[in-house]
């Protein structure tokens, strides 16, 4: 499968039935030795007074259950919110 197929499709939890993210808006993590995407990286921005707050939600991709034609289902019932690398 092409990036270039995956692109625009939303990011589902299966569980939850609840929308992560588009894949487009997200980053992925690549192996630089195999080229293989290992995760896909959700960011996920909240506003609380007047600072923003950046967390991103790793998806390994062993974690995907299903690739469909609008969406890519995942189970993220084991996986945590990591606060974002440039926040303090």
């Amino acid at each position: 499968m092409r990036l270039s197929e995956l692109s625009g499709k939303e990011i589902v939890d299966m569980k939850k039935a609840e929308r992560l993210g588009l894949l487009g808006q997200t980053d992925l993590e690549i192996d630089e030795e195999t080229g293989e995407i290992k995760a896909l990286l959700i960011s996920t921005g909240k506003w609380f007074s007047l600072k923003r707050q950046n967390y991103e939600t790793r998806v390994p991709w062993s974690h995907i259950e299903k690739i469909g034609t609008d969406m890519i289902m995942v189970d993220i019932n084991t996986i945590h919110g990591q606060k974002h690398p440039t926040e303090k």
